[in-house]
């Protein structure tokens, strides 16, 4: 059964952790490069494939006992909120331009791109966190897709303007935030059962 608030809170977690991430800055380099549309096609089939992958990889974790999981699961959400803050402004990555500014080779290229950048990403480990949470697949796999694509398309069409008037900084102190909240609530269930 879809839950919208169980999707609601997948969003706004996925979505802040997403903000500030290099993929958000790639987007928007690709967005101001070619055709938006084309840029968003791929992008979003690549963040499909990888919330794909992180709802089979939570599935499997909720086979593990109730406390362990959470216990797991608590732990993986504060190494999250320590990965963000601590983590390095890297900068712009240089990203290819196709010679051809065809939809298959700028959809290509928008797919290729994400899919390298955020195999394993923060993002993909906490979708797989939420779908062990919550142990509902539908409902974590909509919330965290809609937030990438969401990301992805502030990022290929406004991401300059969000950027000048909210700080990355604050934006990933508001992302570690919930995601300390999340991981001390699933720690605390997790002694208390």
């Amino acid at each position: 059964m879809f839950s919208i608030t169980v999707a609601a809170v997948v969003f706004g977690v996925v979505f802040l952790a997403e903000l500030p991430d290099k993929t958000a800055l790639a987007g928007l380099m690709l967005g101001t490069r070619y055709r938006a549309s084309y840029v968003f096609v791929g992008v979003a089939a690549a963040f499909a494939l990888h919330v794909g992958l992180a709802i089979a990889a939570g599935s499997v974790l909720t086979l593990l006992p109730h406390r362990l999981l959470q216990a797991i699961v608590g732990v993986l959400f504060l190494g999250g909120a320590a990965m963000l803050l601590l983590k390095k402004d890297d900068g712009e990555e240089e990203v290819r331009k196709p010679a051809d500014q065809s939809f298959w080779k700028v959809s290509g290229a928008g797919f290729m791109l994400i899919l390298v950048a955020e195999f394993g990403d923060l993002t993909q480990i906490m979708t797989a966190n939420l779908a062990a949470r919550y142990d509902d697949p539908m409902s974590v796999g909509v919330g965290a897709v809609l937030a990438l694509w969401a990301v992805a398309g502030l990022g290929i069409v406004g991401g300059r303007t969000l950027m000048r008037y909210v700080p990355l900084r604050l934006i990933t102190k508001v992302a570690a935030l919930v995601m300390l909240a999340l991981g001390g609530f699933s720690l605390y269930e997790a002694i208390a059962a």
